[in-house]
């Protein structure tokens, strides 16, 4: 629903919030009679969200992040401030080195380390000429923002907040119903090519609402309702969905090769899918999958079946009772989260503790992204000293804050176009607060009543997603001219110089961005398909075997390839999305397969596993560096291995990874082994 002038309830309801807390921090810090009251007005609306949870923890990241930069700005500069020429070095490396570790860290803790890069430049610049008054303005620096904070938490937490709650909950019902879909779809085959690409999709948002869910998480134990009592329970429940992704691509491709063999599957396993298809449901999905699992099972031991598929009939036990078991946990740990969040004790944890999944990062990627803004900061230092300019600092503050706000982006330079124009247009509203308005302002109502419009309807525009941008980059231009200026001696020259200096700054990043940091959405998806390949490696050059939860993290990351290929590959024709999508399913099935292998190789030769691992090491590698793979001599290793199996005592999980190694090396490989 709408409200005046074109704002919903709730972004109204957003923007009045963060102007309360504003207008209070702006109030106290006044009153505690700190230097520069506008920091803590501005703090205050960048740690505003919508949700609650958002807030605490940026709330708590920002202050970490503020103190580790005044830490820096007190000891480098007043130690180098008589060589500008070093000092500038040691600022442009200090920003460089927490924006790669903020990129190398993507969860909420990332704020706190791309927050003490830039605060140092923020604090540091202005102040090169005055080492000795250093520290206290860190300190009063450090007061304001801290000001900031607490009001933004207060206000977002006590007034009306919003829980994180429905949005967690939202995710983790529509994954599951995803899942159960899927399921649905592989006891009941036969859809047309609408249906099927529908759901494809549908596949893609499931490895996009896993990674969705993990970055949520961090943020529930800041929860402000009984949200961030089940935090364990929503590791477990991101943990166990993911797990079950590669069993579900699995069972798919099992099933598609044994209707490949036979012309279609045995009767008492169609028979078991086609019950179990019609009884999947939320309360029944275990009991209606172990029928399709005995009767897998019973297949697996006909030896009137070739080799070939009862290792295929065994495949597709192994990776049903993995679904089993997957939506049995699902199924109870939602249970847990319901029955906390009605107000019972929290739900124990039903396993081993989930560990930290480590989502994708690219090295190379914040390498050239530190680089870029280390160039750019060391670019605007250079006009700075060679120029005297006096507003020189705000150019090399605003290259340092720029490069940091797009590191996150393939190519940067469209937002730094767009926010860039924001700046510009907050330039006569700027003019016309600080020069005309702020010192007509007697008393503080006054002055609020003459920020309040500008204020509350920026405050809306940031709520909106495909606004938030131009709404972000006129509120920094308005309150950073606020923030930066004396107001009581403000007049044209000293405005149009910051203001300008701001600019400069600002296009000296955009322009060194473009020219070093801009890659391509194809550039970063073939990282993408190289650094899965360099992962696939590692597993299977491991000298010892691999555990559980490490195969479960690889898991974990490949759904966030996957969600990260998505959006990369969105500009492509269909074909082209379906290819990207169905390669990194086979990925993720690669990873999936190795990783159990590696855990019952005890249960296997040694000779041959060594083998079979250390060929498949040689041709990942060879993918990675985008030679060709010599996976020949790989197929009848398989074979031999599998062969071996299938005449001893190895377990059905040896055996389905055996097979899911040879459909997706050797997917057009005839039926019989190569023994």
């Amino acid at each position: 629903m709408t409200a005046w002038p074109g704002f919903s309830r709730q972004e109204w309801l957003f923007s009045l919030k963060s102007f309360l807390a504003a207008m209070l921090a702006l109030y106290l810090s006044s009153r505690f009679g700190l230097p520069r009251p506008f920091w803590s007005l501005m703090t205050a609306y960048i740690v505003a969200h919508p949700l609650a949870g958002h807030v605490r923890s940026k709330s708590l990241y920002r202050l970490c992040g503020t103190l580790l930069g005044c830490a820096a700005t007190v000891v480098l500069v007043p130690s180098l401030s008589g060589s500008p020429v070093l000092l500038s070095l040691a600022m442009a490396l200090w920003v460089g080195a927490c924006l790669y570790l903020s990129l190398m860290d993507r969860s909420a803790r990332s704020y706190a380390f791309m927050l003490g890069g830039y605060s140092a430049a923020l604090i540091g610049f202005p102040l090169v000429d005055a080492p000795a008054s250093m520290f206290d303005t860190a300190v009063a620096r450090a007061e304001e923002i801290a000001l900031g904070i607490v009001c933004a938490s207060l206000v977002h937490s006590i007034v009306l907040p919003t829980s994180l709650a429905p949005s967690v909950l939202g995710l983790i019902d529509r994954t599951l119903g995803d899942i159960r879909q899927w399921a649905r779809d592989l006891m009941s085959p036969g859809a047309d090519d609408e249906a099927r690409a529908r759901l494809a999709q549908d596949r893609r948002r499931i490895a996009s609402d896993i990674t969705q869910l993990r970055l949520l998480a961090t943020h529930v134990p800041f929860d402000t309702g009984a949200l961030r009592w089940t935090r364990h329970a929503v590791g477990e429940m991101h943990d166990s969905l993911a797990a079950m992704t590669p069993s579900l691509s699995a069972l798919e491709d099992r099933l598609s090769g044994l209707r490949d063999e036979a012309g279609g599957l045995p009767e008492p396993v169609a028979r078991a899918m086609a019950n179990a298809g019609a009884h999947l449901e939320a309360d029944a999905s275990s009991r209606a999958l172990n029928g399709v699992l005995e009767a897998a099972r019973l297949e697996s031991v006909d030896q009137r079946n070739s080799s070939w598929v009862r290792a295929l009939h065994i495949g597709v036990a192994a990776h049903v009772d993995e679904l089993v078991a997957g939506l049995r946990r699902c199924n109870g740990l939602r249970v847990d989260i319901a029955a906390s969040l009605a107000g019972h004790a929290p739900p124990p944890e039903r396993g081993t503790p989930s560990r930290p999944s480590v989502l994708h990062v690219d090295r190379g990627l914040a390498l050239r992204s530190a680089f870029t803004v280390v160039l750019s900061t060391c670019t605007a230092c250079a006009a700075w000293i060679l120029s005297g300019w006096r507003a020189g600092s705000s150019m090399a503050m605003a290259a340092a804050v720029f490069c940091s706000f797009f590191a996150t982006l393939d190519d940067p330079l469209p937002g730094m176009h767009k926010f860039l124009v924001a700046l510009l247009w907050s330039m006569p509203v700027s003019a016309f607060y600080i020069l005309g308005v702020m010192p007509l302002a007697q008393d503080f109502g006054m002055l609020v009543l003459c920020i309040a419009p500008l204020f509350l309807v920026v405050g809306g525009y940031l709520a909106r997603p495909a606004n938030s941008l131009t709404a972000l980059g006129m509120f920094f231009g308005v309150a950073g001219t606020l923030a930066l200026h004396d107001i009581a001696s403000a007049d044209w020259v000293s405005f149009l110089e910051g203001n300008l200096a701001l600019f400069a700054g600002a296009l000296i990043a955009a322009r060194l961005t473009a020219i070093v940091r801009s890659v391509s959405s194809d550039w970063s998806a073939r990282r993408i398909h190289r650094a899965t390949w360099h992962d696939l490696a590692g597993m299977a050059g491991a000298a010892r075997p691999r555990r559980a939860w490490v195969r479960d993290a690889f898991a974990g990351r490949m759904l966030d390839r996957i969600a990260l290929l998505v959006p990369r590959t969105a500009g492509s024709a269909a074909d082209h999305r379906g290819e990207a999508a169905q390669l990194a399913m086979r990925e993720l099935r690669l990873g999936a397969s190795i990783g159990v292998l590696q855990q019952n190789r005890h249960l296997l030769p040694e000779a041959p596993v060594r083998e079979l691992l250390a060929g498949l090491e040689r041709a990942f590698l060879a993918q990675a560096l985008e030679s060709p793979p010599r996976l020949d001599a790989l197929l009848p290793q398989i074979d031999r291995l599998l062969a071996l199996c299938l005449a001893s005592t190895a377990g059905e999980s040896a055996v389905s990874a055996l097979v899911g190694l040879r459909r997706d090396l050797f997917p057009s490989a005839p039926s019989d082994l190569q023994t």
